[in-house]
């Protein structure tokens, strides 16, 4: 890989001229200029974007914290953070924090060494110090935070419809996944559902579980079927929790959706592919994603923001794992 010394030399000119036309900083003659910029092109030289940004104090360079990139849900919404960024010419540093907060710190510190002018945050910890010390514009994505910068979609309302539609299909033994206490999403989602469970004066059992993560969904499953075995209707904390249920249910030989109903939340790329396939709330992870970016954009840009929080629909995605409702003539 060649270095600044490399382009120097290549055209002719010293070390300092090469960083003023990097950078932009100070004249540099006009031919001189196009022998730099020739020679960076015919060595194929990539400056240093941390370093020059350290040397220019302004960087081009965003921190993306995210909780378990092995939920498809987590890249889809990195998905759209990068293609916004990129489009607006900034770069990303992605941390994976697996919702553990040592971790978290760690990456946060790490992207302020990195001199990022901002971070977007997938946190289950939005309201720590560790936010609100940080110097730079910080924007909580599928987590709200007391009206600081946010973008997230309406889980109540999700929950809402999941909770309407299983028992507009016939369920009256519900089981609800609930997600994690502390993730403040994963709760507007069971509040939703029970408050229409209730509304309706339909009983209902609840599993409690402490992750979104991958490993444990087939535990809670077992537990959820050996705990209730008459259960003939599941609104999921998320598609991954349906999954293991989807999967669970089909070993315990039960039809689904003629015996158990089951309805995830997020709408992962997957859902679509399994057999039969998921019904589920979808939350518009890309364009939460892009949303998110465009809002930290603006707030590294300019402090003349409208609204730093967004909050996004949900909708209701049919497939196989619930029955049609009947139409009555």
């Amino acid at each position: 890989m060649a270095t600044i010394k490399d382009v120097a030399k290549h055209a002719g000119v010293s070390v300092a001229t090469v960083s003023r036309v990097l950078n932009e900083i100070g004249y540099v003659h006009e031919d001189t200029r196009k022998k730099v910029e020739a020679a960076i092109t015919e060595l194929q030289y990539t400056p240093n974007e941390v370093a020059r940004s350290l040397y220019k104090r302004k960087s081009r360079l965003i921190g993306l914290l995210l909780p378990d990139i092995t939920n498809p849900f987590f890249p889809e919404l990195a998905r759209g953070v990068e293609d916004e960024m990129h489009e607006n010419d900034f770069r990303i540093i992605i941390g994976n924090s697996d919702e553990n907060t040592k971790k978290e710190k760690e990456y946060i510190q790490t992207f302020v060494q990195n001199n990022v002018v901002g971070v977007i945050a997938s946190t289950n910890h939005p309201d720590t110090d560790t936010y609100r010390k940080l110097n730079i514009p910080v924007v909580f994505l599928d987590r709200t935070a007391d009206n600081r910068p946010s973008v997230y979609s309406d889980g109540r309302e999700g929950g809402r419809i999941a909770a309407h539609e299983i028992v507009a299909r016939g369920s009256r033994q519900i089981t609800i996944i609930q997600g994690p206490k502390h993730v403040r999403p994963a709760q507007d989602r069971y509040q939703g559902a029970i408050d229409i469970l209730k509304d309706q004066g339909i009983s209902f059992n609840v599993v409690q579980t402490s992750s979104y993560s991958f490993t444990e969904a087939g535990t809670w499953a077992k537990e959820l079927f050996e705990q209730y075995p008459d259960t003939d209707g599941i609104i999921a904390s998320n598609d991954i929790v349906a999954t293991a249920v989807l999967h669970e249910a089909l070993r315990l030989g039960k039809k689904v959706p003629d015996d158990v109903q089951i309805i995830g939340f997020d709408d992962i790329p997957l859902s679509s592919l399994l057999t039969p396939s998921l019904t589920t709330i979808r939350q518009p992870a890309y364009d939460m994603g892009r949303a998110a970016a465009g809002l930290l954009i603006q707030l590294i840009e300019t402090q003349n923001v409208d609204h730093k929080t967004i909050q996004m629909p949900v909708t209701f995605t049919e497939r196989d794992t619930t029955r049609k409702v009947e139409q009555h003539g």
